[in-house]
């Protein structure tokens, strides 16, 4: 249905003061702000990238393929990574495993292409978590940039140097705990969790909302 003319509520801008047709409050206004930013000790400003942040040991960050004592890509194939992953950015081709090469021995499967599209990707870290083997997991890299759409497909080959270039970094991810190797890692499992203080069932009762009372 159209919009007809009656429809439309025409509002007249409130007349300005002789001050405020000079703009000189709002501009007092916003250098009072200005000048006040300036003299805060206390900024949130980080001046990247000098300045870089702390993260937090559950960040999510690029993902990695480790590998496993024998250099051997530990992913198995087994696509649970892509069942689970909610963006669909995970792309799997999956190859028998030779039976004549020992390299494989004890292997049914590997990825002969392992892709995943890192624009699409909401670092949810569901991949993860489906893993069986701690084949793939996401780093502490945050810094991920590119020209072009191409560049943001990681494929097998960059996905398993991203594991050469932080498996000695200090910083593995604290969610599997197994990704290295060598026990470099300065956080090898999650921090102690002080145990939950027993609660008494008369001060349950006292703490109980009388009924009628909504809280």
């Amino acid at each position: 249905m159209p919009i007809a003319e009656s429809d439309v509520l025409w509002v007249e801008a409130p007349p300005m003061s002789f001050w405020e047709s000079t703009f000189l409050p709002a501009i007092v206004e916003g250098l009072k702000i200005t000048s006040r930013h300036v003299t805060d000790a206390e900024s949130v400003t980080m001046q990247y990238p000098e300045e870089r942040p702390v993260l937090p040991l559950h960040y999510r960050g690029v993902h990695r393929l480790n590998r496993d004592e024998r250099n051997r890509v530990k992913c198995v194939a087994c696509m649970m990574c892509a069942t689970a992953c909610p963006a669909h950015c995970i792309t799997i081709v999956a190859q028998e495993a030779p039976k004549d090469d020992p390299l494989w021995e004890g292997r049914d499967k590997f990825p002969a292409s392992f892709v995943i599209d890192e624009l699409k990707c909401i670092y949810c870290g569901m991949c993860e978590e489906a893993c069986p083997c701690d084949a793939i997991e996401l780093t502490h890299i945050y810094d991920l940039t590119g020209l072009s759409r191409e560049e943001m497909l990681f494929d097998k080959e960059k996905l398993l140097s991203v594991y050469d270039q932080t498996k000695d970094s200090g910083r593995d991810p604290v969610r599997t705990g197994r990704g290295a190797l060598s026990g470099c890692s300065e956080f090898t499992k999650l921090p102690p969790v002080a145990p939950a203080t027993p609660v008494k069932e008369d001060d349950r009762a006292a703490k109980a909302p009388s009924p009628g009372v909504i809280v």
